[in-house]
């Protein structure tokens, strides 16, 4: 039986969970691992229908609810008509987190790493939803989360009320080279964006380029900065501030404390293990990665002055200092056959009402091949849009979920 304490806070009544649950639910009398999730509710709305929220990532532990005013703010619209339910992916926050992995062989980190996807994290929502006694729920899922939610409409549909989707509806069916082939363009668009906003960083760039190769720039954990990893910080630029994110740490002096802090704190796969050696895996839907990202990469982005983005390298196991414990297991997961992630022809039976929310701008998360994918789920209704950037629910939460809502509940 679950653990749980209840207690008021932010003008909350939050409940927090623990669960023990099999790391693989095909071996049920196996080795367990906790997963954490806290349950935010309205003052009176203790006996709402229960939202459960899937994080984007993969790798990072769901939002911390904060206020007043709630934080994140979808929250206020959600606790209207929901008690919402914050898991901590497995892997993640106060979940069993993934960390060194200390004392297992490579074979056996990969092994335990490869029941950290969506399949293995939907199976965990089902697991405690039967655990909560709950006959149906609704779910929201936010980039990666809606790769989950999608998992979730193939594999156990019967629990699920209605789901909603914002930035995450995934590929189906597509070999991760194609999916990060078709990532670069927009990549290189938004430098070319960016530079024409702020051209004067075009100089700064190269100057950080110089000083790593003459001197070398010591990040706080002790890592020497490459060049490499600081062409990483493209990541920021898919995001509605990312751009004046990076700017702003661009203008700070490249031997300063603060500038060498926020470029570390900016790039988080030290901190996010998942978000490295799993991040491939999570849009391989029946087939083996091997790197797909730094295969395809296109060589104009040799030029030292472009950034990449959303991208990871077999080379980061060696650059990050906290994943080479991890480096010969990321290997074996990029040459791991991984089954299939979706079921179409479940899919194209649906009959849960589900909203979609696709920016036709993501920088991450492919518009077209989101298309396609609604265009297989009936009762999937789209609402396309310019108006954000991938992390709108974050910025703009409230009116998007409301949005979402009335599409999933007021279908024509």
């Amino acid at each position: 039986m679950a653990m749980h304490r209840a207690y008021r806070a932010a003008g909350y009544v939050l409940t927090e969970y623990e669960f023990s649950v099999p790391l693989d639910h095909a071996l049920p009398d196996g080795e367990r691992v906790t997963l954490f999730g806290r349950e935010v509710a309205d003052p009176d709305g203790p006996e709402r229908p229960l939202l459960v929220f899937f994080q984007g990532g993969p790798g990072m532990e769901a939002a911390r609810p904060t206020g007043p005013p709630p934080e994140p703010r979808w929250l206020a619209r959600a606790l209207k008509d929901y008690r919402v339910l914050m898991l901590d992916q497995r892997g993640t926050g106060r979940s069993t987190p993934v960390g060194v992995l200390a004392g297992l062989t490579p074979a056996q980190q990969a092994a335990y790493l490869s029941h950290f996807r969506a399949d293995s994290i939907v199976r965990d929502a089902e697991f405690i939803r039967r655990e909560l006694g709950v006959e149906q729920w609704s779910v929201l899922g936010q980039s990666f989360g809606g790769f989950c939610v999608t998992a979730y409409l193939s594999r156990a549909p019967q629990a699920l009320r209605e789901a909603f989707i914002t930035g995450g509806l995934p590929p189906v069916g597509l070999h991760t080279d194609e999916v990060y082939r078709r990532t670069y363009p927009r990549v290189l668009e938004r430098n070319r964006r960016y530079y024409d906003r702020y051209p004067e960083d075009r100089a700064r760039v190269l100057e950080v380029h110089r000083l790593i190769e003459k001197d070398g720039l010591t990040l706080p954990s002790g890592d020497r900065l490459t060049q490499r990893r600081f062409q990483q910080l493209g990541l920021l630029l898919g995001m509605n501030d990312g751009a004046e994110k990076l700017h702003y740490l661009l203008e700070l002096a490249p031997t300063s404390p603060a500038f060498l802090h926020d470029l570390e704190a900016a790039l988080p796969f030290a901190r996010n293990p998942i978000f490295c050696v799993l991040h491939e895996s999570c849009y391989a839907d029946g087939c083996a990665t091997r790197w797909s990202a730094e295969r395809v990469r296109p060589p104009e982005f040799d030029a030292p002055e472009l950034f990449t983005g959303e991208h990871v390298f077999s080379w980061m196991t060696e650059d990050y200092r906290a994943l080479r414990p991890l480096q010969q297991a990321a290997q074996l997961l990029a040459e791991h056959e991984w089954p299939q992630l979706y079921d179409p022809e479940q899919l194209a039976r649906n009959d849960v009402p589900v909203a979609a929310a696709i920016y036709a701008d993501d920088m991450y998360v492919d518009r077209e091949l989101s298309e396609a994918t609604a265009a297989r789920i009936p009762g999937l209704r789209v609402w396309l849009t310019s108006e954000y950037e991938h992390d709108g629910l974050r910025t703009d939460g409230e009116r998007i979920l409301d949005r979402l809502i009335d599409l999933a509940r007021y279908r024509l």
